[in-house]
């Protein structure tokens, strides 16, 4: 290695050290501080370094010789008396010695990531605590159902096609629901976090990555009985609906990232068109900064992970089907139906079959901007059958907006 590089690394190991050991200090922890953190993270970067000529049993004397000081350091405090329960300190020593050692022979990247992680972690004690505090039986349960389809279902699952038209993957397909499922549970866990009560913005915003769909019906429902709701409740549903446009495109780039180039442009122009729209809700109901956002049902659970499943499977079934009997207008046909209640299956399918190049990126993009236009008008009607007229009023020239422009797109948009 380089004399300049070297100096370089240890440069950032020594900054990393105080990094932590500054959030340490601010602590008032007697077992390391702003000097004993950079040490640490030196002598993790040295013994990195030793390694590479006297071989690797060097990092883990260096790591022993730490933890042996750990010890001594704590049962000394246990002598005098002024020992206090809890290990984040220690814990914290020795990850920074590994950042010290990964720094010498891994990613400078990724040891800067992780260093400056550990301080972040150290710094949000308190907020952290308080999420957790806030977190019930239910909302536990929902994480380990989460990790219970990621991590112990997905991996069991074949990872090769059966059947006709051979677009059923049962890894493939398991792996879609966990990334639903992934983001519906973000949205969920934002709302427990935020509690009932948001302002208008992050009312919409967590309605969108739980379900716009379900927002747009409760508030409707809620102007129906209370009209003064509607600036509100109109605020709330574009900007939810907005989300939705987000999350189709991180949907496409999760599954196939090149069609996104393809994808992006069109989707995102309609995205902006609701954002505008939202924004001057947003600028009739801005007295109004109080939003109580609708009890929100588990995401997670395996029924409902197991009913988007098969949506997704019979989806991309169909579609592989009538692309291959059919004319390009009966695939929109299932865009417009599929894309009724629910916009994530045929975006999911679609890209699917955009990467395995059995659909064409044009026809890719057109099939699901047709099904988001089709779930948009479906929100329409609902807030016209369920919702105030007052509320009809203020959503109809902003959705008729996006609905004129994404037919404008569909037929217009090059490519």
């Amino acid at each position: 290695m380089e004399l300049p590089s070297l100096f370089f690394k240890l440069a950032i190991a020594v900054g990393l050290g105080l990094l932590v050991g500054i959030e340490r200090e601010h602590h008032a922890t007697k077992l390391g501080g702003i000097r004993t953190f950079p040490m640490v993270t030196v002598l993790g970067s040295l013994s990195a370094l030793l390694a590479q000529s006297y071989g690797g049993w060097i990092i883990a004397a260096g790591l022993l010789a730490l933890s042996t000081l750990i010890i001594m350091g704590n049962l000394a405090e246990v002598r005098n008396g002024s020992w206090h329960q809890g290990l984040t300190t220690e814990v914290a020593m020795l990850l920074m010695f590994g950042v010290g050692a990964y720094l010498i022979v891994g990613s400078r990247e990724v040891a800067i990531a992780v260093g400056s992680g550990v301080a972040i972690l150290l710094h949000f004690k308190g907020p952290l605590h308080g999420i957790v505090q806030k977190l019930g039986e239910n909302d536990l349960k929902a994480m380990m159902q989460f990790a219970l389809i990621s991590f112990i279902v997905l991996p069991i699952l074949p990872d090769r096609t059966f059947g006709p038209y051979a677009v059923f993957n049962p890894r493939s397909t398991w792996l879609m629901v966990v990334l639903i499922v992934g983001i519906s549970l973000t949205g969920y866990i934002s709302y427990k976090i935020f509690g009932a009560r948001a302002g208008l913005v992050l009312g919409g915003i967590l309605g969108g990555l739980i379900s716009s769909t379900a927002t747009s019906v409760s508030y409707a429902r809620r102007t129906a009985t209370n009209p003064t709701l509607s600036g509100v409740g109109a605020m709330v549903i574009g900007t939810a609906s907005t989300i939705l446009y987000l999350r189709i495109l991180v949907e496409i780039a999760a599954v196939a990232p090149r069609f996104l180039a393809t994808a992006g442009p069109p989707v995102l122009t309609l995205g902006l068109l609701l954002a505008i729209s939202s924004l001057v809700l947003w600028s009739r109901s801005r007295l109004e900064q109080d939003v109580t956002l609708p009890s929100q049902e588990n995401p997670s659970e395996i029924r409902s992970a197991l009913v988007f499943g098969l949506i997704y499977a019979v989806v991309l079934f169909t579609v592989a089907a009538v692309k291959q009997s059919f004319d390009g207008r009966g695939l929109f046909v299932v865009a417009l139906l599929s894309g009724l209640t629910d916009v994530d299956a045929i975006t999911l399918s679609v890209s699917q079959l955009v990467n395995s190049e059995r659909l064409s990126g044009s026809e890719g993009w057109r099939l699901i901007v047709a099904a988001s236009l089709s779930n948009l008008a479906f929100k329409g009607a609902i807030v016209a059958v369920l919702g105030d007229r007052s509320l009809v009023r203020r959503l109809f020239p902003a959705f008729s907006l996006v609905l004129v422009g994404g037919i404008a797109i569909l037929f217009l948009w090059p490519g």
